[in-house]
C-alpha cells in the first residue's frame, strides 16, 4: 500500500517531465505546480495528472484530494479511500465507475513504508514514479486514489506485501486512454519493482505535521 509519499520535483522540472510522456504535446497547470513536499498524507491535496483533448494529448496537472469521493457519497466522513486494490478495482462500487472512465496518474519521487515500526523511504533508481490513479468529482471536489497490487521481488515483499501500481512510460497511454479491458491488463505486480530501493529514515516521518527535506535522509 502507500499512505505517505514525497514529491520534491516541481516547477518547470515537473512540467518538463510530464511533457515528455508518450503522446503528450501540451501540459496545462492552471493552478501552478505544487511546492516540494516530503510527507504527503491521505486527505491532503496532491497533484493529479489527467489526460484531456480528443486524443488525450494534453496533460492537465490539477490539485486533488487524496481519498476518492465517489458521486454517491453524501459527505467526506469515513476512512479515506486513498488506495484501491487492483484485484477488485473493476467491480467494487467505490471504484468501478472511475475505473471505467476516469483513470489518471499520481506522480511522486518516492514513498514511505513501515516495517516493525521503522519507516523506510522507497525510491526509483532514477526519474519519477507514475502511479496508476482514479479520479472523481463527488461533492463537487476533485479527488483521487492510488491503485495497488501484490508486491513482487525479494526486496519489496520483505518490506510490504502491497505495492502501488507503478506504470512504465510505455504503459501510461494504455492505462489512461485504453478500454477498461485494456487497462485491466496492466493490473499486475509492477514490472518496475526491481528498480526500487529503500533506506531507513527518521521516525519523525510518522507525524504528518513534519514536512521537511531531512525526513528522507538515511539514518
Amino acid at each position: 500500500m502507500c499512505g505517505r509519499f514525497v514529491l520534491f520535483t516541481t516547477g518547470d522540472d515537473l512540467l518538463n517531465e510530464i511533457g515528455a510522456l508518450p503522446g503528450v504535446t501540451t501540459v496545462e497547470a492552471p493552478d501552478g505546480t505544487p511546492p516540494p513536499r516530503y510527507n504527503v498524507a491521505p486527505t491532503q491535496q496532491v497533484p493529479l495528472i489527467r489526460f484531456v483533448g480528443e486524443a488525450g494529448e494534453t496533460a492537465a496537472l490539477d490539485s486533488a484530494r487524496w481519498g476518492l469521493l465517489p458521486s454517491w457519497k453524501k459527505d467526506d466522513s469515513g476512512p479515506p479511500l486513498f488506495n484501491a486494490r487492483g484485484e477488485t478495482v473493476a467491480e467494487k462500487p467505490s471504484f468501478r465507475s472511475a475505473f471505467k472512465a476516469r483513470r489518471g496518474l499520481m506522480v511522486l519521487d518516492g514513498y514511505y513504508e513501515w516495517k516493525d515500526k521503522q519507516p523506510y523511504f522507497v525510491t526509483p533508481s532514477e526519474g519519477l514514479l507514475y502511479a496508476a490513479a482514479l479520479w472523481e468529482t463527488g461533492l463537487d471536489r476533485l479527488s483521487t486514489t492510488m491503485v495497488t497490487t501484490d508486491s513482487v521481488g525479494e526486496t519489496m515483499t520483505w518490506l510490504h506485501n502491497r505495492l502501488p501500481l507503478f506504470l512504465t512510460r510505455d504503459d501510461i497511454e494504455q492505462w489512461v486512454a485504453g478500454t477498461s479491458e485494456e487497462a485491466l491488463e496492466l493490473v499486475h505486480p509492477s514490472r518496475i519493482a526491481g528498480d526500487l530501493s529503500y533506506r531507513p529514515v527518521v521516525k519523525e516521518v510518522g507525524n504528518v505535521r513534519n514536512d521537511y527535506a531531512e525526513l528522507i535522509d538515511e539514518v
